[in-house]
């Protein structure tokens, strides 16, 4: 039977259309009956160099900020996590494996960790968390312009112990013997020990140096305070303090020693009393930095924030138990108060 021309010019239209339709994807490179290809989530790398445990409380802030700006660990983002447990001379080796990954970008909560980063990577966006004083200890080049690919937070660690030893003295002022107890493997504690040696001078304290550079450290250091002339005593906040920090409070309250920390969580594990920034919401404005570059603003164009606020906490309990009664002009300070 023949067809009419009408009906033929429809069908040749109806196959010339499919042919090109099939021709225009498979130059998009994907058949009808092939899966769209899924959008990659971003990957993060997490470098602590403390344990999973000992800061679970800041990780959690830290998750909390990725779900304020739209992220769902597993889903919509994937973080792969590194906790060092003060094994700080692994720190190189674990930024080359999330480098070697790769990721889209490193967390690094602490100067060490965010220079193992550095040196591992030029080009991959680093994130600070809680670093203190950035730029003395040469990871950027100011906190306006940062450069480079780092920026962040910042604890302003240096700025603080000054003012940590002043409350100290504040609160015993017959103290005479401050013990500082703090890891010479970072660099950022190293000027603030120096700094905590000028305030002693001008505060008519004696300074006795309790260096600790690993787990391990901490039972001759206990060993060397029980001997020596302690009154005070002074721990600079770092990964490795931070791990023990209920051994030191507990060492604190045995040897009736009035101690100042740098991070609530000491004095929530039975220590007397903490100044300084929150730590959990610097972690949790670290996801800010996170969201910004993942949407493609340069590390150099972010100005690396300080901490705004500060916490005085004190514990009630513990100063009971030393006998200790604070004075007014240190209460009119405090923040918080733990019973």
């Amino acid at each position: 039977m023949e067809r009419s021309p009408a009906s033929l010019s429809r069908r040749q239209f109806v196959l010339g259309a499919g042919a090109a339709g099939l021709g225009l994807l498979a130059g998009c490179g994907r058949l009808p009956w092939q899966a769209q290809e899924p959008v990659r989530a971003p990957r993060i790398g997490f470098l602590s160099p403390g344990s999973a445990e000992a800061t679970s409380h800041v990780v959690e802030s830290f998750r909390q900020g990725l779900r304020e700006h739209g992220y769902v660990e597993g889903q919509t983002i994937d973080i792969e996590w590194r906790f060092l447990a003060g094994r700080n001379e692994q720190l190189a080796s674990v930024a080359a494996e999330l480098v070697a990954i790769p990721v889209d970008l490193i967390v690094a909560g602490s100067v060490p960790a965010v220079r193992a980063a550095r040196d591992a990577t030029s080009t991959i966006p680093i994130v600070m968390s809680a670093s203190s004083d950035p730029v003395g200890a040469g990871l950027i080049a100011s906190l306006a312009r940062p450069g480079r690919n780092v920026t962040g937070v910042t604890s302003q660690g240096r700025e603080l112990t000054t003012k940590r030893l002043e409350l100290l003295k504040e609160t015993i002022p017959a103290g005479s013997h401050a013990a500082v107890l703090w890891n010479p493997r970072n660099p950022a504690k190293v000027s603030e020990f120096r700094d905590a040696e000028v305030a002693a001078e001008a505060l008519g304290v004696r300074i006795q140096s309790i260096e600790v550079r690993g787990p391990d450290d901490f039972d001759g250091a206990f060993e060397f305070m029980t001997r020596a002339p302690t009154d005070m005593l002074l721990t600079l906040w770092d990964p490795l303090t931070a791990m023990q920090r209920t051994r030191i409070a507990d060492f604190a309250a045995e040897r009736r020693l009035p101690a100042m920390y740098g991070e609530r969580e000491y004095v929530e594990a039975g220590g007397l009393m903490a100044y300084g920034p929150n730590n959990r919401a610097q972690f949790r404005r670290a996801a800010y930095y996170v969201d910004r570059i993942l949407k493609g603003t340069k590390p150099a164009d972010l100005p690396v924030e300080q901490p705004m606020t500060f916490e005085f906490v004190v514990n009630l309990k513990t100063a009971r138990e030393l006998g200790i009664t604070f004075p007014q002009e240190i209460l009119l300070q405090v923040t918080e108060v733990i019973q």
